[in-house]
């Protein structure tokens, strides 16, 4: 009977990683109570997942995109109006392995966002979603890691430092403020939303993790009397999630989901906006562990039936979380006398490059600069921002997997001139890595006899390029040790190629010998 020592393992299994491109289209009757379209001049929008359902082999995800339009209306003295509508998706994504039972954790960006006249009433919006899908699952596990008390078993021990899964959490928030505006503007309409979710922070303490966030609203809104505004405000966030057994040492994936979004316009005498958004948050939190394994085990004396399974687990996770500011003078052609109201700002890698110690990302900022002029006429000028952005000081760099989070933290627009502007971006970049470690387990262990009798008691090998004593041991059934004792071998991990060995017979009695 096997005296065997086992240790629990808990994995967070990483099942699939999947980015696929969707495209939602959707059309638009205008409202009665709006002119008809001459043309659009910007297209935005949220988009918000409210359900997503893990199936066989797929996934399915339920959304909308909050759209706003500016548009001109066909009479010219109506000025700049604003259009506002949901572009309901439902989209079904084949994912191979997955079930019900896993977790999903979804990250969707609109890539492309655009509008076309159908008609003077009718405005036909093709958007493009990236949806980025982490299907993972939650395995816990016994491994064997000795035998004790049986002299005769052989076994090839190594430990590894492996990302074991604490726990997981979710909780779900919501950012609700009546956002105040200039006291001298009446509201007409809004003209445009964004929304991003800005210093995100965490605190662990007594089984729980305190989640910190601001979300930051921005609103261009059109005035009673043609004016075109706009107003930035940061909504702060506070949430707990409960996990068992978590410490300060602890790694915490967190991540936030848009659920869904109202604005509303208070009466025009209030200068007022409510404004609700509904955030689900999500908590994945490892420890590094030290596991002892056994790579490979047999005995010189008996039959062994060794099961074993094989994981796909994280190691060496880390996350880098660093600072990258751009400051450049982008030259937008003619721009004298016109009013810089907004800037959408994109930031984004377009390449990555894994070198060793270094990963090397290759960016690009976008932006989108709307300007009026004297008539509150709207006027877009477009340019890009080129940048590069190292992370150093890794271990075998090419190894990781990456996944990047780029926030901007500040932005500011200077005009220098009739044709130039100064860009000056604060970019704060969170970047999570892990290694993938493919790993035998040994499960299960059990004796089946004995081994048949060999009729040798010494032998010559010659090394094969590969060969290994270990490997060597257990296909004569020897040892490495009397192998090692029996050719005067002082280093058991250097042999030769070509180098003839003495192969002794394993004796059994010999550890009886002294009983």
């Amino acid at each position: 009977m096997l005296n065997v020592a086992k240790e629990n393992l808990c994995i967070n299994k990483i099942v699939a990683h999947k980015k696929e491109m969707i495209i939602v289209e959707g059309d638009m009757i205008v409202p009665d109570s709006k002119p008809d379209i001459l043309n659009t001049i910007s297209t935005s929008g949220v988009v918000c997942i409210y359900k997503k359902e893990l199936q066989e082999e797929k996934i399915r995800i339920d959304g909308n995109i909050n759209t706003y339009i500016m548009y001109l209306p066909d009479q010219s003295e109506e000025g700049v109006r604003g259009l506002n509508t949901n572009l309901d998706f439902s989209e079904m994504i084949n994912i191979p392995n997955c079930n019900s039972e896993m977790q999903s954790n979804i990250k969707t960006t609109i890539k492309s966002i655009e509008c076309r006249v159908i008609n003077g009433r009718k405005l036909g919006i093709k958007a493009t979603l990236e949806i980025d899908i982490t299907i993972s699952q939650k395995e816990e596990m016994e491994i064997v890691n000795d035998i004790t008390e049986n002299e005769d078993i052989q076994m090839l021990k190594d430990t590894v430092n492996v990302n074991s899964l604490v726990g997981t959490g979710e909780t779900k928030l919501f950012a609700k403020d009546t956002i105040q505006i200039d006291s001298i503007d009446l509201l007409a309409e809004i003209l445009k939303l964004s929304v991003n979710i800005t210093d995100k922070d965490i605190k662990i303490s007594y089984n729980k993790i305190l989640t910190k966030s601001e979300v930051e609203v921005k609103i261009m809104y059109l005035t009673e009397d043609n004016r075109i505004n706009q107003i930035t405000y940061k909504i702060p966030t506070v949430g707990f999630i409960d996990i068992q057994d978590i410490s300060e040492e602890n790694i915490c994936d967190v991540n936030y989901e848009i659920k869904n979004i109202i604005v509303k316009p208070n009466n025009q005498e209030e200068h007022s906006l409510y404004v609700e958004i509904e955030m689900d948050v999500t908590c994945d939190t490892y420890e590094e562990k030290q596991i002892n394994l056994i790579k490979d085990m047999y005995s010189p004396s008996q039959k062994l039936n060794v099961q074993k399974q094989q994981i796909l687990t994280m190691c060496d996770k880390q996350t880098r979380n660093e600072t990258k500011n751009i400051n450049e003078v982008v030259n937008l052609g003619e721009i004298r006398g016109l009013s810089l109201i907004d800037v959408d700002t994109v930031v984004e890698f377009s390449k990555e490059n894994k070198i060793n110690s270094k990963i090397l990302y290759e960016g690009e900022a976008k932006l989108r600069f709307i300007f009026t002029n004297s008539a509150m006429q709207v006027i877009i000028k477009e340019a890009s921002i080129p940048f590069d952005y190292v992370i150093d000081d890794l271990i075998n760099g090419e190894e990781l997997n990456t996944n990047n989070e780029i926030e901007i933290k500040s932005q500011d627009f200077i005009i220098k001139n009739d044709e130039e502007i100064n860009a000056n971006l604060n970019l704060g970049i969170r970047t999570d890595m892990y290694r993938n470690s493919n790993m035998d387990l040994i499960s299960e262990i059990s004796e089946d006899g004995e081994r048949e009798e060999q009729d040798y008691s010494l032998i010559i090998y010659i090394v094969k390029k590969g060969d290994t004593l270990w490997n060597i041991a257990k296909k004569f059934g020897s040892t490495v040790d009397d192998i090692a004792r029996a050719n005067g071998i002082e280093d058991v991990n250097l042999i030769m190629p070509g180098e003839k060995l003495y192969i002794p017979k394993y004796v059994k009695t010999r550890v009886e010998a002294n009983v």
